[in-house]
């Protein structure tokens, strides 16, 4: 298997045409570029400047009239992580990203997650980044995924996690 790092899959936003989807099923990222801010954050400091390249980008996609849109399956109650998203998530969200949220207890009975239960960005629904994680939850990279019976499995995944998840502007965790 062929992995692209973060930044090659963040190029991929230069080049979709309508929708960019992502779906969370961890509860907890271990990304490097968020570590200190996360620290910070559990300290009681607020400083979402780490943000800003993901929300210019979104701002600019947005702005052209395409969608960026996530579902964060979590576990209830929710790590510390995931108390750190949820309260940055209006960041996202002021620059024009939509994100729901699923309580993993919710799932819809018998769902089979496809790629292997990994989280996943989908684009345009005909184009995948699979990503994978070491042990400890880092990054490993992205692996794409064109093939269309694996593609239209996670279109219909997607769409059934969209209606079941509930807006950040509605969820009370």
């Amino acid at each position: 298997m062929t992995l692209i790092s973060s930044a090659e899959r963040n190029q991929l936003f230069e080049s979709f045409a309508q929708d960019a989807f992502h779906l969370e099923l961890k509860d907890d990222y271990s990304v490097p570029a968020e570590d200190g801010p996360y620290a910070d954050w559990l300290r009681g400091v607020v400083d979402n400047s780490y943000m800003e390249p993901w929300t210019s980008m979104t701002r600019r996609v947005t702005g052209e009239g395409k969608s960026v849109r996530r579902v964060r399956v979590v576990t209830e109650p929710h790590t510390s992580y995931i108390q750190w998203e949820y309260a940055t998530t209006s960041v996202n969200e002021d620059a024009g990203e939509s994100i729901r949220w699923l309580s993993r207890s919710n799932l819809p009975g018998g769902l089979v997650l496809p790629v292997g239960g990994n989280d996943w960005w989908l684009f345009d629904d005909t184009l995948l980044a699979v990503g994978h994680f070491d042990e400890d939850g880092r990054v490993l990279g992205s692996e794409l995924i064109e093939e269309a019976e694996v593609v239209a499995e996670c279109v219909r995944v997607r769409d059934l996690l969209w209606a079941f998840a509930t807006p950040h502007s509605e969820y009370k965790p």
